[in-house]
C-alpha cells in the first residue's frame, strides 16, 4: 500500500481564463445552464391553460433571473377593450391600438413578481367609484403584465386568495365585483422550492391540474460540459444587470470564490445572489463601479471575517490549552481526526482528538458518543462499519475476546456523520496493537465494510483546520492530514496551504483504503494474511492478532488449562 502525497498543483482549481470580454454581453447570458428552466418557460408562455412552477434555491438571484427569462419570451403588450354586442358587453384582449376607445386595461410592462403581503387586489384589482359615482377598474397584477410571478409561500397559506386563483385558472376569468368578469391573459409563475412543489403535487389536485410544467433551477456549471468563457459572460452579464463591470483581473478570485461553493474544481456556482452582493461590497472597497481584483479579493477575505467568530474563539480555547490536542509525538491509542462546525451563514474546520481503550470482553466495539446521546444516526453506522472491518480481518473463525471504547474526547455536543471512521479504525488498531500513532498527522475518511476509503464532506474546511492550528504553533515540516482520494477533486484551499505544501512544510496525503492509513500513521506494514489468516508478526495486524490471541487465551502454553488445574497449582502437594 502507498499513500499518495498530493502536490501543490492538485490542491486548487486551474482554470484558462477568459480575456477581453464586453462588458455588457446581454442578460441572456443569464439564462446559462438553465436548458431545461427556459424549455418549461418557452412551454408555459404559448400554451394558455398550462402554467409554470419555478424551483429554486436560496442563493437565485431572482430579479435579473425572471427579466431574463421574460425577455426570452417576448410578448406584444395588449388591452382590454369592452365592446357592445346586443344588450351585453364582452371585454377582450387585443393587441394595443392607438386611439381604440373602450379601454379597461393596458399591460404595463413584461412581467412582475409578487411576494410577501399579497392582497387579493394586487392580484385580480377592484372596482371603484369616482367622485361623480361612475366605477372604474384599478387593474390587478394579472390586467397588467402577461407574465405573473408569485412566490408560493405568499398565496398558499392563505386559502381563500388560493382558492380565488385556482378558478381563475380553472374558468379562464375572474370576476371583480359583482358587474365585471375578467378574461385570464397571463401566465402564471408560482416560484418556491422544489420541496414545495413535491408537497403540493402530492396533496393538491387543482395544482396538479394547473400547473404541469416544472421549471427547476441549475444551481452549478460543469466544465466538462461548458467553457470558462461562457462562465465569465455569466459573470459580466450578472455584473451590469447591477451597475457594475469587471475587469480581466476580477475574473480569477471570482472563479475560486465560486468553485469553493461548489465544493469541485470542475464545477462554479450559479449562486447569483451571492455573486450580485459581492460586487457591491467590492465597489465600496474598490471605491469604484469598475470592479478589480484587489477589490473582489477584499471582499471575499471581509467577508470571512464577518462571519468567523466561533471559528476565532474555538482557535483561542485551543491556544490557550483548554482543548487538548497534540501535533507533535506518538501516542498510543490517540488521534487527531478532522470536523467540521456549520452555521448557518458559515463553516470551518476544527480537529478533535479521538481516543481509544480496549480490555477483555465479549467483542462489543462501544460508541460512547452514542451512549452518551451526543452521537446523530449516520455516525452509529460509521461505528457499526468499522466493528464489521474489525471481524472482517480478525473474527472470521471465532468470536473476539475484547471490548473496546472509542470517543471524541473534550465534545460536548451531538457528532453527526461517519466521516471519522477510518481515524476511529486507525486509533483502535493502535490500541490493540499498543503501536503509537503520529500525532503530526490528522486524518478524516469514511470507511466502508471492506476497508475502502470512501469520500466526506468539508474537506477544505477540514485541511484548513488542522493547518491553522500547526501554523499557529510553528510548522514543523512533519505535519499533514490523511484525506481520501475520492476528494481530490474538491480540494480549494487557501493559498497559505498551498505554499506551505510547495515549500514542504505540510502535507497532504490522499488514501484509497485503510491499510494505507495505518501504514502511514504507525510506520508499519499493514500485513497480509496467509492462507490460514495469520498474519506475519512483524506487522501491525500480526501484533493486533496476537494481542487478541492473548485475550482469547490461545498463548498461554505455559500456564495450566482451566480453573481447577490453576488452584491445584498454588498447594505445596500439587508440585513435583
Amino acid at each position: 500500500m502507498h499513500p499518495s502525497c498530493v502536490s501543490a498543483g492538485q490542491l486548487a482549481p486551474v482554470f484558462k481564463l477568459p480575456t477581453n470580454l464586453t462588458d455588457n454581453p446581454g442578460i441572456g447570458h443569464l439564462l446559462l445552464c438553465q436548458d431545461r428552466l427556459c424549455d418549461a418557460f418557452s412551454l408555459a408562455s404559448q400554451i394558455q391553460s398550462q402554467h409554470m412552477y419555478l424551483a429554486d434555491f436560496a442563493g437565485v438571484h431572482r430579479p435579473s433571473l425572471f427579466k431574463a427569462l421574460a425577455q426570452s419570451a417576448v410578448k406584444p403588450l395588449k388591452e382590454l377593450v369592452a365592446k357592445r354586442q346586443d344588450d351585453n358587453t364582452e371585454l377582450n384582449w387585443q393587441e394595443i391600438r392607438q386611439g381604440e376607445h373602450g379601454t379597461v386595461a393596458t399591460e404595463r410592462g413584461l412581467y412582475t413578481i409578487l411576494g410577501q403581503k399579497l392582497s387579493r387586489q394586487d392580484l385580480f384589482g377592484s372596482l371603484q367609484t369616482d367622485a361623480k359615482g361612475k366605477l372604474s377598474y384599478q387593474q390587478g397584477a394579472l390586467a397588467s403584465y402577461p407574465y405573473v410571478f408569485i412566490c408560493v409561500e405568499s398565496i398558499y397559506r392563505r386559502e381563500g386568495l388560493w382558492q380565488l386563483l385556482m378558478a381563475a385558472l380553472e374558468h379562464g376569468s375572474y370576476r371583480v365585483g359583482k358587474e365585471m368578469t375578467i378574461p385570464l391573459q397571463s401566465t402564471v409563475i408560482l416560484v418556491g422550492s422544489a420541496l414545495q412543489y413535491s408537497e403540493l403535487r402530492a396533496h393538491d389536485h387543482e395544482f396538479v391540474r394547473h400547473f404541469p410544467l416544472l421549471g427547476e433551477v441549475a444551481h452549478e456549471l460543469d466544465l466538462t460540459s461548458k467553457t470558462e468563457q461562457d462562465y465569465g459572460l455569466w459573470l459580466k452579464a450578472l455584473a451590469a444587470s447591477e451597475g457594475y463591470s469587471l475587469e480581466d483581473s476580477a475574473l480569477m478570485p471570482l472563479f475560486l470564490f465560486s468553485a469553493r461553493d461548489c465544493e469541485h474544481q470542475q464545477r462554479l456556482s450559479l449562486g447569483a445572489q451571492d455573486m450580485v452582493q459581492l460586487f457591491a461590497q467590492a465597489a465600496v472597497y474598490g471605491r469604484s463601479t469598475s470592479l478589480a481584483g484587489t477589490a473582489i479579493d477584499k471582499a471575499i477575505r471581509q467577508l470571512k471575517r464577518r462571519h468567523n467568530s466561533s471559528e476565532r474563539f474555538s482557535a483561542q480555547s485551543f491556544d490557550d490549552s483548554f482543548i487538548n490536542l497534540p501535533t507533535s509525538g506518538e501516542m498510543v491509542g490517540q488521534i487527531n481526526g478532522l470536523t467540521v462546525i456549520d452555521s448557518i451563514d458559515y463553516s470551518y474546520g476544527e480537529p478533535a482528538r479521538i481516543t481509544a481503550t480496549v480490555h477483555y470482553g465479549d467483542g462489543e466495539v462501544a460508541d460512547i458518543e452514542r451512549k452518551s446521546e451526543l452521537g446523530g444516526n449516520i455516525h452509529a453506522k460509521g461505528m457499526m462499519i468499522l466493528s464489521a472491518c474489525l471481524y472482517r480481518i480478525f473474527g472470521r473463525d471465532a468470536p473476539l475476546h475484547l471490548n473496546a471504547n472509542i470517543v471524541f474526547e473534550q465534545s460536548y455536543q451531538e457528532i453527526d456523520g461517519d466521516s471519522a471512521s477510518l481515524a476511529e479504525y486507525c486509533c483502535l488498531m493502535s490500541a490493540i496493537s499498543e503501536q503509537p500513532i503520529n500525532q503530526s498527522l490528522a486524518v478524516t475518511g469514511a470507511l466502508d465494510q471492506f476497508g475502502n476509503v470512501q469520500a466526506i464532506g468539508g474537506v477544505n474546511e477540514k485541511i484548513e483546520g488542522f493547518f491553522n492550528l500547526c501554523e499557529r504553533r510553528g510548522l514543523s515540516g512533519e505535519q499533514g492530514v490523511i484525506i481520501p482520494h475520492a476528494n481530490l477533486l474538491q480540494l480549494n484551499l487557501d493559498p497559505k496551504v498551498i505554499d506551505a505544501v510547495r515549500r514542504e512544510e505540510f502535507h497532504i496525503f490522499a488514501v484509497e483504503h485503510m491499510d494505507e492509513a495505518v501504514e502511514l500513521l504507525m510506520s508499519l506494514p499493514a500485513g497480509k494474511a496467509d492462507e490460514e489468516h495469520n498474519f506475519p508478526e512483524n506487522t501491525l495486524y500480526g501484533l493486533v492478532q496476537a494481542r487478541l490471541d492473548r485475550l482469547a487465551g490461545d498463548d498461554l502454553e505455559d500456564e495450566p488449562n482451566g480453573l481447577l488445574a490453576r488452584l491445584l497449582a498454588k498447594w505445596p502437594f500439587s508440585r513435583g
